[in-house]
């Protein structure tokens, strides 16, 4: 597929960029936003507003904190937060002083966290002060490497009102902030304290080959390992996808349900803060009222989620209900979309309007998307972006498919990330001699050049020898109208060693609640016979009130075959 046959498909006049305009560093290309807009939202937060010039002046007196505490160029801060102001400043506050930002999730258990914490060698952290007391506390022996943690509040950017009101309501989680042995903590809020730490921008020499992040992923295999993408990798993908959305400056109004620790969510701050866009914040993606109470008063151009999010947000009456026009595009990544909840996503919003795309954290994220202005294929994650090739293998002989096959989809681009962090054989395995990322998700090419997923290799179930794609039983099982949730998992058949059984777990929509759940079973695997082939009929389904998510609000699918 050497000759990238998909370009015909491209909006009119989508080119190739010049790779020089990614010769920079974030720091230094998002100058120009920070000045131009210095008296706009940079975001709104639960009522209280932070401008580009604060968010400019905090963020340098945030790296002028981890400079005078000792961190250095290079070194790795931890982000430990939900989507609140804080994030956004030690974000670009880390980036500022030349050091390495790792998102962490909130919901990571103590095992996890220190597997993170210790992997990365991370010397920063900056948390919630109840994680401080109730994670940090009784694990922070076991991180010699750990030398500055920074606490904060969810309520610290809050009206003094609604800040006291939570705390004393219990609405606002807290925890006690104390002084641990061996490391610095300092406090967030000392920040807000003019003239405790510097204004001024840190004099730190960054190039384009410096780590910018250090974002952990499952990857294919195993424990968590930190891809590292350098500032020419976030810059080379930012600057594609912009081009490839038309997206300019000072013109959007964002708001996402992403969060930042997922590189999804960080991809979109990033664009957002480079673009001066006012972005509104989410603390908290399952509370769906909050979030349609925050559409309504700042209605968005622009609303980014993962897909279970948008099924959540279709089953709130209130979404229902909101005036739409002002939105233009509703971005969904992350993990499959079933086709049935694209179709009643767009009758809600507006048609033309769902922009499905694809990516992973180990390219930046962003590689294939739907045009903005041609044809949108509902189900497709879309097309090759410009500087950005790919090619299908053949899972088993590992040789290009046709046209139509399906094969591991292999990525080529300047966003590819640099490798995995002291893991040289996992990233030899992953990026091999021609600079091609294998993916482990399996797609198809549709003779137009759009890309369609049929699963990840790991969830390739196997029956008597057949592939069984899980996504493709998803997206036809999704159409019953029992079904709100759905995912397809394989486990061993105990009579034939080596082949599995199809199992699906749903969960029920609201009218099918009450109904005689083994009559409701009985019809999913009717609908299954009649539209899937024998070996890929569910020969189990399970209703549970809901099925686990992982951190980002994916279908937690290791926790199901479990």
């Amino acid at each position: 597929m050497e000759d990238r046959f998909w370009r015909k498909s491209y909006d009119p006049g989508m080119e190739d960029l010049d790779p020089s305009v990614w010769e920079t560093t974030y720091v230094r290309a998002v100058r120009d936003g920070l000045d131009r807009f210095p008296d706009k939202a940079a975001f709104y937060y639960m009522g209280a507003k932070v401008t580009f010039r604060e968010l400019d002046v905090l963020s340098n007196r945030f790296a002028d904190m981890l400079i005078s505490a000792g961190l250095a160029k290079g070194d790795v801060v931890g982000i430990n937060l939900p989507n609140i102001p804080e994030y956004v400043i030690a974000w670009l506050g880390t980036l500022k002083a030349g050091c390495v930002v790792s998102g962490i999730s909130p919901l990571l258990s103590s095992e996890e966290m220190i597997h993170q914490l210790a992997d990365s060698d991370a010397k920063g952290l900056v948390t919630l002060d109840a994680i401080f007391e109730n994670r940090l506390v009784p694990i922070a022996g076991e991180l010699p490497q750990l030398k500055v943690v920074v606490a904060t509040s969810i309520g610290t950017f809050l009206p003094f009102v609604k800040r006291t009101l939570g705390k004393l309501l219990k609405k606002i989680p807290t925890g006690k902030v104390t002084s641990l042995a061996g490391k610095r903590v300092i406090e967030f809020r000392d920040l807000l304290v003019p003239g405790r730490y510097s204004d001024s921008h840190p004099d730190v020499e960054i190039t384009p080959d410096d780590t910018a992040y250090l974002q952990y992923t499952g990857g294919t295999t195993g424990l968590p390992k930190g891809a590292m993408l350098t500032h020419r990798n976030v810059m080379a993908d930012l600057l594609i996808v912009q081009r490839w959305l038309g997206w300019n400056p000072g013109e959007g109004l964002a708001l996402s349900g992403f969060p930042f620790f997922h590189i999804a969510g960080l991809f979109f701050c990033e664009n957002c803060v480079y673009l001066g866009w006012t972005q509104v914040l989410i603390p908290n993606p399952r509370d769906t009222d909050a979030i349609c109470k925050q559409y309504a008063k700042y209605r968005p151009t622009t609303l980014v989620n993962v897909p279970s999010l948008f099924q959540l947000l279709l089953a709130n009456p209130k979404f229902r209900q909101l005036d739409h026009s002002q939105l233009e595009v509703c971005i969904s990544a992350a993990s499959p979309f079933p086709e049935e909840s694209q179709r009643e996503l767009e009758s809600v919003v507006g048609e033309g309007k769902l922009l499905e795309v694809y990516g992973m954290t180990e390219t930046s994220p962003l590689t294939v998307m739907n045009p903005m202005k041609g044809e949108k294929k509902l189900g497709s994650i879309g097309l090759p972006l410009i500087n950005t090739d790919i090619k299908l293998l053949d899972t088993t002989t590992g040789e290009p498919v046709p046209v139509g096959s399906p094969g591991e989809m292999c990525i080529k681009g300047p966003q590819v990330m640099a490798g995995y962090y002291k893991k040289p054989e996992e990233t030899k395995k992953a990026v091999d001699e021609d600079g091609y990322m294998h993916t482990g998700d399996v797609a198809v090419f549709d003779e137009d050049g759009y890309l369609r997923i049929v699963d990840r290799t790991k969830d390739m179930i196997i029956v008597s020898g057949f592939k069984v794609f899980s996504r493709k039983v998803e997206d036809i099982l999704a159409e019953h109208p029992a079904v709100e949730m759905i995912a397809i998992t394989g486990r061993p058949n105990p009579e034939r060693p080596g082949s599995e059984l199809v199992k699906a777990f749903v969960t029920l929509g609201a009218a099918y609640k009450d109904k005689d759940p083994e009559e409701v079973k009985q019809d999913i695997v009717k609908m299954a016979k009649a539209k899937l082939a024998p070996y890929e009929v569910p020969k189990e389904v399970e209703i549970r009130e809901e099925l686990p998510m992982t951190a980002v609000g994916k279908i937690d699918k290791k926790q199901l075959r479990k």
